[in-house]
C-alpha cells in the first residue's frame, strides 16, 4: 500500500512541476498539496521524507515565482532535506536559501 502511495505522490510532484513550468501556479500548488496529503498519512520513512522535501521545496519555488510568500514551505522543505541527507534535496534547499540572501 505505501509503495502505491509513494508512486502516486511522485507522479503528482512531476505533474505539479510540469504545471509550474507552464505557468499554471494554482494547478501546480493543488498537485503538490494532494501529494502532501497522501504522504502525511504514511509512517516516517526515508523515501517518504525525501519526497516531502522535494514537494515542499517545489511548492516554495512555485509560489515564489508567482510572487506569493511561502516561508512555511521553505522551512519544512529545508528541514526534511537536512534530515534525509538526500544530496539533490539538500542542493535544492541550499539554492532556495541562497536566494533569500540575495
Amino acid at each position: 500500500m505505501s509503495d502505491q502511495v509513494l508512486v502516486a505522490a511522485s507522479r503528482m510532484l512531476r505533474e505539479g512541476q510540469a504545471q509550474a513550468l507552464s505557468g499554471k501556479t494554482q494547478q501546480a500548488s493543488a498537485s503538490y498539496r494532494r501529494a502532501l496529503g497522501l504522504l502525511r498519512d504514511l509512517p516516517p520513512d526515508r523515501l517518504r521524507d525525501v519526497l516531502l522535501a522535494y514537494l515542499y521545496l517545489a511548492e516554495y519555488q512555485t509560489l515564489g515565482l508567482a510572487g506569493h510568500e511561502a516561508e512555511d514551505c521553505l522551512v519544512l522543505g529545508v528541514s526534511y532535506a537536512r534530515t534525509t541527507r538526500d544530496p539533490l534535496a539538500r542542493a535544492i534547499a541550499e539554492e532556495c536559501l541562497s536566494g533569500l540572501q540575495r
